[in-house]
């Protein structure tokens, strides 16, 4: 079976990742769970083939030099596959992250409608998706960008690390930007894009404290920034943005980001109480008055948590709420509930009181 033969079928088993490493057979990750397929081991030989084929002659070469590199493959209507190789034990090992050609809508996510609509009609701030590896971040962030790209004539500029989901002009200019072949990192690309006429500009991810720094300027000076961070929910993500700053400067910070902040979705995905496949848990946070002072003030920023369990009109929630509201549809079980919940012995609580009504 030859590479895109084998990706082909991982695809149409609906597997999330590929994993290619020697001593193992091809492995695919299906609903959160790791699956072999076949019972014959890869061998040196074979993940280096592999690996040339998946590579061109430059990145080869590169890889050679450096042991590892990310990188995107595409298999005509298929897929496209966000990659990274790397050496070890003396090997090659392969990972690669399954990307549909279909941009899904957000109510196909599971994500709240109305609150990520309003989200994509702010024309500037700050709109962060944060979550684990793994967590469908990058698809979120795909689908507000296709949202606007419809309903907007738009100049939309995404900056990579590689390039993922593809966006074909439709209302707006898409312009995407890969770390490597079309700029050198995040903190250049940033600097440039704010020559090219943005209305919006995507961030793969804020890695450094200069990334977030020109996030927050360009959120500020008329333009509507979206971003992700590697955090589990919203105070940890506020925490997050202001230690990546000195302490003589995060004041200032704070103030920037309470001013430029729209929102933070923090997400996860759970395997389904069915076992057909995985359903994204969520905390949602809205920027309003008082969670602007909570970010200002670093004594009161834990009190963003309270915040978001009191003030559930506007859609905003901890992810333990939606756990039990995931609970309480069927769509996850308890065991799997109290497994993902921030607290369990809050979550427990929660829906003893829920039996109790």
């Amino acid at each position: 079976m030859t590479v895109v033969e084998l990706l082909k079928q991982m695809v149409s088993k609906r597997a999330s990742d590929v994993h290619l490493q020697v001593g193992s057979p091809p492995t695919a990750r299906i609903d959160g769970r790791l699956a072999g397929f076949g019972d014959k081991p890869l061998t040196p030989a074979e993940t280096e083939a592999i690996c040339k084929v998946l590579l061109t002659p430059e990145q080869w070469e590169e890889f050679e030099y450096k042991h590892e590199m990310d990188f995107a493959y595409s298999i005509a209507g298929v897929a496209r596959f966000r990659c990274n190789v790397f050496r070890q034990r003396g090997s090659i090992g392969i990972v690669m992250r399954i990307i549909s050609d279909v941009i899904p809508s957000f109510e196909t996510l599971g994500l709240p409608v109305k609150n990520m609509v309003e989200f994509s009609e702010y024309e500037r701030g700050l709109l962060l998706v944060t979550g684990p590896t793994g967590s469908g971040k990058s698809t979120t962030l795909a689908s507000i960008v296709d949202h606007i790209n419809h309903n907007h004539a738009y100049n939309i500029i995404t900056i990579e690390d590689p390039i993922e989901i593809l966006h074909r002009n439709k209302q707006s200019i898409v312009v995407q930007r890969e770390i490597g072949s079309d700029t050198r990192d995040f903190r250049a690309a940033l600097k440039y894009a704010m020559r090219q006429d943005p209305d919006v500009i995507m961030i793969g991810e804020m890695r450094d404290k200069e990334t977030v720094e020109a996030a927050l300027t360009a959120a500020q000076t008329g333009h509507l920034v979206l971003s992700t961070l590697h955090t589990n929910d919203s105070v940890r993500t506020v925490n997050r943005i202001i230690d990546f700053f000195p302490p003589h400067e995060r004041d200032q910070i704070r103030i920037m980001l309470a001013d430029s902040l729209i929102g933070i979705v923090s997400q996860r995905l759970l395997p389904r109480a069915d076992g057909t496949g995985r359903v994204v848990g969520l905390e949602l946070l809205i920027n309003t008055p008082l969670i602007k002072e909570y970010i200002k003030d670093e004594a009161k920023t834990p009190q963003i948590k309270d915040a978001l369990m009191e003030d559930n009109i506007r859609g905003m929630q901890t992810f333990d709420q939606h756990l039990v509201k995931l609970y309480s549809s069927g769509l996850i079980t308890l065991e799997e509930a109290l497994s993902a919940a921030t607290s369990p012995h809050e979550l427990r609580l929660m829906v003893t009181r829920m039996t109790e009504v």
